[in-house]
């Protein structure tokens, strides 16, 4: 196992390799200048050849990139165009908020997927199994960020049940463990998990379906196995493939908050993307797209290693 650990981490080298190329290129090859947001009107052209060549935009784009990774590679992200504080702070910030907002999300869409997911395989062509796919259905085809505005239209503006935006009521963007703070939590875990919840429910209902048809199951009743056992079975064999959505869609949360997060102003890396793509602050919208990506690979990483863990039938060449 310690081999096959040792393999993947030498495959994801050049993936991370290479997502940092896309990263950099992407973001310089947009359009706009990004000094703009910070230098006036009327600056005098050598006012703004000091601050091209203070943030390095007056070399070649590949002397750009390698002393932009050298920094990235001695945890320097760089400085804030638009705020003028270290992009590695901002983006600390922002990536612990997401993580709590994608990690509930994700726990919401998987117990809920997962229940449904299985009423829907053990009762296959019944009521039950078209109400849970229809459910899922209506996860996987409506938009969280109208979904989003519904929640808030209803459970904010008509009720007055829970608040409508930020991650608390003091304003300061930083979420805490307690019931003030969860209450600006609720709505948008919510809208998140809608669309894991019909991944998830969709693939478990297939997976449970599958595993029922096959005929280890008939022999392990023909045994005189009890359903709880038949089902502790069907539960370990769906479990790698589920764990694996799971993980991934932990990942596309993550990195695919900034609807989500800019309709309920939460303090995330959406919120921040969003903020720096109209700011055009390129070392800001650098590192958090960075930042994103390397979790995703991290993630994807983990997830392949404990599918392998889990299911001993997957080669671990």
């Amino acid at each position: 196992m310690l081999l096959y650990i040792l393999k993947r981490l030498v495959y994801v080298t050049p993936v991370a390799f290479g997502v940092s190329v896309v990263c950099f290129l992407l973001v310089h090859l947009a359009p706009g200048d990004p000094l703009s947001a910070v230098l006036p009107a009327d600056a005098t052209q050598a006012t703004i050849d000091e601050m091209r060549a203070a943030y390095g935009f007056d070399k070649p784009l590949p002397v750009q990139y390698a002393i932009w990774l050298w920094h990235v590679l001695h945890g320097d992200l760089g400085i804030s165009i638009a705020t003028g504080r270290p992009v590695l702070g901002e983006v600390s910030r922002a990536v612990v908020n997401s993580l709590i907002l994608a990690s509930v999300a994700t726990v919401i869409g998987f117990t809920f997927g997962t229940l449904f997911g299985f009423v829907a395989g053990y009762h296959r062509n019944s009521l039950a199994d078209r109400a849970a796919s229809a459910l899922s259905v209506f996860g996987v085809s409506v938009p969280h960020y109208w979904l989003g505005m519904v929640l808030v239209i209803v459970f904010s503006a008509t009720l007055g049940w829970l608040p409508p935006t930020g991650a608390g009521p003091d304003g300061s963007g930083n979420w805490r463990p307690d019931f003030d703070h969860l209450r600006y939590l609720i709505l948008p875990a919510v809208t998140m998990s809608v669309i894991p919840m019909g991944i998830i429910a969709r693939t478990v209902r297939a997976l449970v379906a599958d595993i029922l048809s096959q005929d280890f199951v008939e022999a392990l009743r023909a045994k005189g196995l009890d359903e709880r056992g038949v089902f502790r079975h069907v539960v370990r064999n769906a479990a790698p493939t589920a764990l694996a959505i799971m993980g991934l869609q932990l990942g596309y949360l993550l990195g695919g908050s900034i609807l989500v997060e800019t309709v309920f102003a939460w303090p995330g890396t959406g919120f921040l993307l969003n903020a720096a793509i109209f700011q055009r602050d390129l070392p800001l919208l650098q590192g958090s797209i960075l930042v994103l990506a390397m979790f995703f690979v991290v993630l994807n990483l983990l997830v392949d290693v404990m599918q392998t863990a889990l299911d001993p039938r997957i080669e671990r060449a």
